[in-house]
């Protein structure tokens, strides 16, 4: 499929849903955006020639050097050795699928005409999307205030023929590749480098990236509770709607109906229940999955907001013959939805522990550790514990970063946001969490079976048909590992 790149309408994170999942997906700039980058170029190029005034990062150094007056022969030297000195990530690659989106979201953030980029730089940046060539970036080295600027140099660097790709599975030099698809690199022209390293898109992508895990990985978490629920002969007084209406949180209403759905015509719900209430990590899951859900309701406002927003410094606006120098580049709201969103999604994992280790527990007709013969058989004794550590990890994990600051660029840069880490970590939490769920469904199902001949419900027992082909119900003790990670890849591929 081919998306159009049209700043005139707006950008969802279902588009960027799409565009993920078609691995052959191009992209285009409309007419519009073609005009809207070109028009904004010219009147800069007219201004700097008519203008004897120091303009910010386009005849000024940049950060704490910006009082220091460069001469417009040096001006592209000026961006070119910026991408260059900026480019000083480290850590693990950030993975390709955010690559793509961040390459998607900053052509989306230039296609507003008021960065002053050439409309060149801009399809060459296309050209990179279109032949499935993803500059090689780093995890670390951003603090999330004056844009991402690290990463963002790594995803330029490509455009002048240097640094290095992922191209066909291997990482080869970008000259190669470039020379291979018969690509010319760009000579920048003054402000270009500023107007791609300036930008939140490496917080945005992994906010985008994460926001789109966390939403499938709550409606697994709907069903899986459901699976549990039933194995463990739990009551359904909890998740009638009339409870849940006057509270009236949008995500509590919506958990309690998922779950009432999943398990409606259940042979064993209709059973009579001897007990009167349940522990809390079934009785309250509507109240801890609807917060969580509602979380990501609001953190998902946050990121469509800014993947729709202009985020480079200074800005331009030639209808107003204005050049401003401000701080749209700041991350502070992506870094406290991020924060928001990873202690959310950890919350999702440690219920689920809780009810694993119900499920394991030896109570409502199940065996310890869910062994058909437990003593000379563990279980699924151990799981839990691998499960109890990953959750305390997270919440390890879950330490606000966007409270932290540090002074940078001597002094001038003197707040700022830590987004990045924000999102970073944040991805590792909803990585874990999904572990964490995938453990819970094991388990669940391991339980489930013990109920026979009672079944659940038919939505219940057809996935849990599909389950079974690749996790096998363990009669005896066999290498655990295989069937969570075969649980964990059931999680991630399924649509609930």
């Amino acid at each position: 499929m081919t998306f159009t790149i049209d700043h005139t309408k707006r950008l969802t994170l279902n588009d960027l849903k799409k565009f993920l999942e078609d691995k052959d997906a191009k992209v285009v700039l409309s007419e519009a955006t073609k005009k809207s980058i070109s028009d904004c170029r010219n009147y800069l190029d007219e201004k700097i020639k008519k203008s004897e005034q120091p303009i910010y990062g386009i005849n000024t150094g940049f950060g704490s050097l910006c009082n220091i007056i460069i001469p417009d022969k040096d001006l592209a030297q000026l961006q070119e050795n910026l991408v260059k000195s900026h480019a000083c990530g480290m850590g693990n690659e950030v993975p390709q699928e955010i690559v793509k989106l961040m390459l998607f979201l900053k052509i989306q953030s230039l296609s507003y005409g008021k960065s002053g980029v050439q409309l060149q730089t801009v399809e060459r940046l296309c050209d990179l999307i279109n032949h499935q060539i993803y500059p090689v970036i780093y995890q670390l080295g951003s603090l999330g205030a004056s844009g991402d600027l690290a990463p963002l140099a790594h995803l330029s660097l490509p455009l002048l023929g240097l640094g290095k790709v992922n191209y066909n599975g291997k990482q080869v030099n970008t000259a190669e590749i470039l020379k291979e698809k018969n690509i010319q690199a760009i000579s920048l022209k003054s402000k270009e480098g500023l107007a791609l390293l300036n930008g939140t898109q490496f917080m945005s992508a992994y906010g985008c990236y994460c926001l789109i895990k966390s939403e499938h990985l709550n409606t697994a978490a709907d069903f899986i509770t459901s699976v549990s629920l039933d194995a463990f002969d739990g009551r359904m007084d909890p998740f009638k709607d009339n409870l849940h209406i006057i509270r009236a949180h949008a995500g509590q209403l919506q958990t309690a109906r998922a779950i009432r759905n999943y398990l409606e015509g259940s042979e064993i719900g209709k059973q009579e229940k001897k007990q009167v209430q349940d522990p809390y990590s079934f009785r309250c899951a509507p109240q801890v999955h609807g917060a969580t859900k509602d979380t990501v309701a609001y953190v998902r406002s946050v990121l469509e907001t800014e993947i729709n927003s202009v985020t480079d410094n200074p800005t331009i606006f030639p209808e107003d013959d204005e050049i401003l120098s401000g701080g749209n580049f700041h991350g502070q709201p992506l870094a406290l939805a991020l924060d928001f969103l990873c202690i959310a999604m950890a919350e999702l994992g440690s219920i689920s522990e809780r009810r694993t280790y119900l499920l394991i527990s030896g109570q409502r007709g199940l065996p310890p550790f869910l062994a058909p013969n437990a003593g000379l058989n563990s279980g699924f004794m151990i799981p839990q514990y691998t499960a109890a550590s990953i959750v305390s990890q997270s919440k390890q994990l879950c330490t606000p970063a966007s409270v932290d600051s540090i002074v940078s660029s001597n002094g001038q840069e003197d707040h700022v946001s830590m987004g990045a880490n924000a999102a970073t970590k944040c991805l590792q939490v909803i990585d874990n969490t999904k572990k964490v769920l995938a453990i819970e469904l094991l388990n669940a199902a391991q339980a489930l079976e013990l109920k026979r001949p009672l079944k659940s419900s038919v939505k219940v027992e057809t996935v849990i048909t599909s389950y079974r082909k690749t996790v096998a119900f363990m009669q005896n003790d066999e290498v655990v590992y295989d069937l969570m990670k075969a649980s964990e890849n059931f999680i991630q591929n399924h649509s609930f």
